[in-house]
């Protein structure tokens, strides 16, 4: 139960992280984005540790263990994240959340192969219904939301476009949107089981050091690229809307990470992560609130929605729970209670 409320909460801040993003990525760059979104999860974390009294346990962890921890924010918080904001300023944080659906099949791979965890014919249908989800997205009123490019809009810039009170023109890049989006689940989904694996089954405490962690090897990896002195002129020049938002993004994308690692404390990862993609309804809401002129709104998309979370939601139920509540005949219960391996 605690772990599903951590996973829900995450599942909210995540969506709110998304639409900052997507309204960031408007007037400034993704190496901007970068800049702020991922050092500044260090001494967010850092802090929640020291709150909780656990941040020298960072010692405490084996070389395995930090070994898979690091790899873990590498993939996640600069692969996983760059690839993301690419994808969404290619076509909006709606459309790619179908899309990044995908994650769960690969965390659920390798959590059967990695974690010793089983595939059901429950689990089966999920996976079915996680990939069609985003088959729908893509070929529903995408086309019916954007609206012709004038003149004027060719010759504005987004931060002219802003000032002028007329929102941007919104052109789905579906190429680049769609590769970043699939680009962006490598890291989405193994982060998850490289996190369960360097906790070593230790407490939520423990969960918070881990993250530490996690942010501290990736803003590592990230800084030298970020000090460049060409990027770092460029970094300069970032707007004031853009940082507010890229902050925003940045602090929310951290306090979700900080529920996602709690979760990993106390529940298996084929619980916390099909939870965890509740954030797909949750940011259409702040997408319609935050960037209504720059986001993809209509009936496939929402169906595509529902059809992945139906999916997340088969592959997070015990086949058990089910059983218990829907009655079958017998040679349906022996098919449901199939497991490999």
């Amino acid at each position: 139960m605690l772990g599903g409320l951590f996973a829900l909460l995450a599942a909210f801040t995540f969506a709110f992280n998304n639409a900052s993003a997507r309204r960031g990525v408007l007037t400034g760059s993704i190496v901007q984005a970068m800049a702020i979104t991922v050092p500044i999860g260090v001494p967010i974390f850092c802090l929640a540790a020291a709150f909780a009294g656990t941040l020298t346990a960072i010692f405490d962890f084996s070389a395995e263990a930090l070994y898979a921890l690091a790899i873990a924010g590498i993939v996640h918080f600069v692969w996983g994240r760059y690839c993301n904001y690419r994808a969404t300023r290619a076509m909006g944080a709606n459309l790619v959340g179908p899309i990044q659906q995908l994650s769960l099949v690969i965390t659920l791979v390798l959590a059967i192969w990695i974690l010793g965890e089983t595939l059901t014919p429950l689990r089966v249908v999920g996976i079915l219904l996680v990939v069609l989800g985003p088959l729908l997205t893509m070929r529903g009123d995408a086309e019916k939301r954007t609206r012709p490019v004038r003149a004027t809009d060719q010759a504005e810039t987004p931060v002219e476009k802003l000032e002028t009170g007329r929102p941007a023109a919104f052109q789905i890049n579906y190429a680049e949107g769609a590769t970043f989006s699939l680009l962006s689940t490598l890291g989405y989904g193994t982060s998850p089981i490289l996190v369960r694996y360097g906790l070593e089954s230790k407490d939520l405490g423990m969960s918070l050091a881990a993250g530490v962690i996690s942010y501290g090897a990736a803003t590592l990896v990230v800084l030298p690229f970020l000090l460049w002195p060409s990027r770092v002129r460029h970094i300069a020049t970032m707007k004031a809307e853009s940082a507010k938002w890229f902050t925003v993004s940045g602090v929310m994308v951290c306090v979700s990470q900080i529920f996602l690692y709690l979760g990993y404390a106390v529940a298996p990862v084929s619980v916390i992560s099909p939870i965890q993609r509740l954030s797909i309804v949750f940011r259409i809401y702040f997408g319609r609130l935050l960037n209504p002129q720059h986001e993809v709104f209509g009936g496939k998309l929402y169906l595509g929605t529902a059809i992945s979370l139906l999916g997340a939601l088969a592959l997070s139920v015990s086949t058990e729970l089910v059983l218990a509540h829907v009655p079958l005949p017998d040679w349906a219960v022996a098919i449901a209670r199939w497991q490999w391996p």
